[in-house]
């Protein structure tokens, strides 16, 4: 018999759908470090693929790289050798807040989309690199960044309704020539590409959940008001493709199904109506976390039950700004407007 990790995400769904009683896990104790902080909000953080580094971005428009090995070192009790230090790069090249960050799914390569208007390539295989050694100069605020599974191509949501899709060779921009239906505001909140590139979602301001073929770059999908005239505020795609995850200032987390555009699950009890926050899946997409502002909590839900599993407080001051769950291991950061990051992982 297959352990439910291994599972697909979608069998799952299905027959809890069918089983609607369905008995809700419990999310396992996880233990916190405070590791670091910047000098201002920290606003954004992004694994990279094999989950060995975390990034973090910051109002105060720096970057901090983190090696998760030396985060679980830290926090070992019996840590004898002197202090560990997580962070392995500081990098400074922006001149506003940092919004958004990806990794290279290859290369030893960090992106960070900012309000400068720019992104920026930090190779971090080299000590002494704090600066980019390529920059793309958009002509919007640059919100959100996303690779395309390749490498080869990169997303940009910017305050410009339709995503910019870059080739990272040429530097050369397309845009989609076929324009969706937008609201008052359609800036977007974040881009993600789908895990083979196939499609990619945008989250909106102006509450649309918006599915883009990879390939032409067609808009096949508009999910109009999909958190009512609040701002959707993030979108990401499971592990399988077949359904998105947004999350919206209307307090509400929901799951859509890619194929029709059907609202699948919905996620409620943890309100986020002031902050640009994400809802996001655990490693193995049992489980949904979000945070709430008001209770300063990371609120956890099964994920196929969406029944309320877990409220913890996030030991921020003042609610968590991002939380970023590891694609690989049952670990995930936390970003606070107190400045700091911290970072969480199951108690084994």
């Amino acid at each position: 018999m297959l352990k439910p990790h291994l599972i697909s995400f979608s069998s799952c769904l299905q027959s809890a759908v069918q089983d609607t009683k369905g008995s809700s896990k419990s999310f396992p104790k996880h233990e916190t470090r405070h590791l670091s902080e910047h000098k201002n909000i920290a606003r954004c953080a992004r694994f990279c693929r094999d989950g060995r580094f975390v990034a973090t971005g910051s109002a105060d428009t720096s970057i901090k790289l983190f090696e998760v090995a030396k985060i679980k070192q830290m926090m070992l009790p019996d840590a004898r050798d002197g202090p560990v230090r997580p962070v392995i790069r500081t990098f400074y090249d922006h001149i506003q807040p940092i919004n958004d960050l990806d990794f290279h799914p290859q290369n030893t390569v960090l992106i960070s989309g900012a309000k400068d208007h720019t992104i920026k390539f930090f190779d971090f295989s080299k000590m002494t690199a704090k600066r980019a050694f390529r920059v793309i100069q958009d002509t919007h605020n640059v919100r959100s960044v996303s690779f395309h599974p390749s490498g080869d191509f990169l997303l940009a949501g910017t305050d410009h309704p339709i995503p910019h899709l870059y080739d990272v060779n040429t530097f050369q921009c397309y845009l989609s020539s076929n324009v969706p239906e937008i609201g008052v505001n359609g800036a977007i909140n974040q881009v993600r590409y789908s895990s083979t590139g196939g499609m990619y979602v945008t989250a909106s301001k102006d509450g649309a959940v918006r599915l883009w073929d990879g390939v032409t770059a067609n808009c096949v999908r508009s999910i109009v008001s999909a958190h009512g005239t609040a701002e959707a505020t993030s979108a990401n795609f499971t592990k399988d493709q077949r359904f998105v995850l947004s999350c919206g200032k209307d307090s509400t987390v929901k799951l859509w199904e890619v194929g029709t555009g059907r609202l699948v699950k919905q996620y409620v009890g943890a309100t986020h109506m002031q902050l640009r926050s994400q809802a996001v899946f655990n490693d193995t997409e049992e489980f949904v976390l979000s945070i709430d502002e008001l209770s300063n909590e990371i609120v956890i839900w099964d994920a196929m039950t969406a029944e309320k599993v877990a409220r913890w407080p996030s030991n921020h001051i003042g609610a968590p700004r991002w939380l970023e769950h590891s694609p690989t291991e049952a670990a995930f950061v936390s970003c606070g407007t107190d400045r700091s990051i911290r970072f969480w992982k199951e108690v084994l």
